[in-house]
């Protein structure tokens, strides 16, 4: 116990004779030489790693790099069996350095916000991509807090806004660069591949569209949704550039007849699907018109079969409200003509209810069973999975593809999804979700968007098409999230990418 006591005294009159060397502003917390010194530089190490997090590195990093290096002095006394009373010295020292980081750390949030805040704002963007660029300003920046710590406060707020709009002037470089940089690099390709020969006039509306939204960034850096769009619409200008490019150099190799064949061709292919008249024997602004109205009866009838649903439904619902006041009507009777007590009556109610309510159910699952057969038919194996889920019914689109990276529905998916349009038809206007699911290739977050996207994609096309209304069907992304088997090979990985359309059926069971 008196060898404890002496090495406490030698210790603390160590610490004041380090502390005077220091300097008078510099307190040292004193220590026990009791204490076990592995769980001391342990708590320093923790503490240290906070003080990171609370960018107490940056604000003062003269005083945060000596708790530091007190850090490893304890570290390396710990290792080659330094005396207990060195290695815990170090350790005090490093809590006082970085209580002194703290507090200029504190006046630095106070004398420099402007240019902290910016650093913040670049550093999210990620602006440290420009390595060079963002290690200069950091430079500057790291002149700016060590000015704070020389007590040059003047000098600091002299040059704070230099240093805070050259972060902003990287954190704008940086968001254009995210958002806009795929387009300019298919403008870049286009132009080197003849863009101002093959499409001069669509390169014109490309460029304006990107000059448009980088205007708009610039001026709007913080308005992501109206900025996304933007740079939405600058991208499909670009790709759009790249399909005229293809196109007009396929036309320019072929004769004028060729050409008129070509397009004769692409009106035909379209009025053959409507089903409408062959009327290439007449001019093709005629033919053009025959497809356009022919699209329209499509869309009419569309509309009038929605409006059909609705009446059909709103006399279901007054028939439906007829036959349980004609129920109420014949309790009320029952109950007057037996003169039972209330109790008695009562229970025979509630007999009679649940045994209404079990004759539902029943007739719900029997009507739930024969439109499940009826939509299952509407599929062959290779098209679609259908299944139930609960009292929804899941129809799994095995043949629906989507290209690499992409939401585009193709083509030769049309046929497929007019099966689903008539499989939710079938249930009369349920409310519907559609999912969309993909391998684990690439990021979980580019994976989420472009499954949003693809869904959404299929939502959009439904609505276009008449089949529900807007507020009655949903996107929803999943990514990778939901696999149906492992992603290790590529077949399985293939039947992970999916979408599923979800039909929610709860109010047949109501019914």
């Amino acid at each position: 116990m008196q060898h404890i006591k002496r090495w406490s005294c030698l210790l603390l009159v160590i610490l004041s004779l380090l502390a005077g060397c220091a300097g008078p502003t510099l307190e040292v917390p004193p220590v026990a030489i009791s204490d076990n010194p592995s769980s001391k530089i342990f708590e320093l190490e923790e503490t240290l790693a906070a003080g990171r997090v609370d960018q107490v590195n940056v604000l003062s990093p003269t005083w945060y790099a000596k708790a530091e290096n007190a850090l490893d002095k304890a570290r390396y006394g710990l290792a080659y069996d330094d005396s207990v009373a060195d290695i815990l010295t170090n350790v005090a020292y490093g809590h006082a350095y970085l209580e002194k980081a703290r507090e200029y750390a504190q006046i630095a949030r106070s004398t420099i916000p402007n240019a902290i805040k910016a650093r913040t704002l670049a550093s999210a963007a990620g602006a440290a991509s420009y390595a060079s660029d963002f290690k200069d300003m950091e430079d500057q920046f790291m002149s700016l807090t060590m000015d704070i710590e020389n007590n040059n406060i003047a000098r600091a707020e002299k040059y704070e806004d230099k240093v805070a709009q050259g972060y902003a002037d990287l954190e704008l470089r940086a968001i254009k660069e995210k958002t806009l940089g795929e387009v300019r690099s298919l403008l870049a390709t286009a132009e080197t591949n003849g863009a101002d020969r093959l499409a001069p006039k669509t390169l014109i509306v490309a460029r304006n569209t990107l000059q448009e939204a980088d205007q708009f960034i610039t001026e709007q850096r913080y308005e992501s949704e109206k900025m996304q769009e933007k740079a939405k619409q600058a991208l499909f200008q670009a790709q759009r550039l790249g399909q005229i490019m293809d196109l007009s150099q396929k036309v320019g190799l072929m004769d004028s007849e060729d050409i008129a064949l070509w397009s004769e061709g692409r009106l035909q292919q379209i009025t053959m699907r409507l089903g409408a008249r062959d009327l290439r024997n007449e001019t093709p602004g005629l033919q053009l018109q025959n497809v356009i109205e022919s699209i329209a009866s499509l869309k009419d009838d569309n509309t009038y079969l929605q409006e059909a649903r609705q009446q059909d439904a709103a006399e279901y619902a007054a028939k439906l409200a007829d036959l349980q006041a004609q129920l109420e009507t014949q309790r009320k009777q029952i109950a007057t003509l037996e003169g039972k007590s209330k109790e008695v009556q009562k229970e025979r109610e509630q007999i009679a209810l649940q045994e209404q309510q079990a004759k539902a159910r029943l007739e719900a699952e029997r009507r739930f069973q024969q439109l499940f057969d009826e939509v299952q038919g509407l599929f062959s194996k290779d098209q679609a999975e259908v299944y139930k889920q609960g009292d929804n019914l899941v129809i799994r689109l095995k043949a629906m593809q989507f290209p690499v990276g992409k939401d585009l529905i193709m083509p030769n998916n049309y046929a497929l999804l007019s099966q689903v349009r008539k499989a939710i038809r079938t249930f009369g206007e349920p409310a519907v979700v559609i999912e969309g699911h993909t391998d684990s290739t690439g990021s979980a977050a580019i994976n989420a968007q472009l499954s949003k996207n693809r869904a959404e994609a299929v939502r959009q096309y439904f609505i276009a098409n008449g089949t529900l209304s807007a507020d009655k069907i949903t996107a929803i992304g999943y990514g990778s999230e939901r696999p149906l088997a492992p992603n290790d090979t590529p077949e399985r990985r293939a039947i992970n990418r999916r979408i599923d359309v979800v039909i929610k059926t709860e109010k047949l069971a109501d019914q």
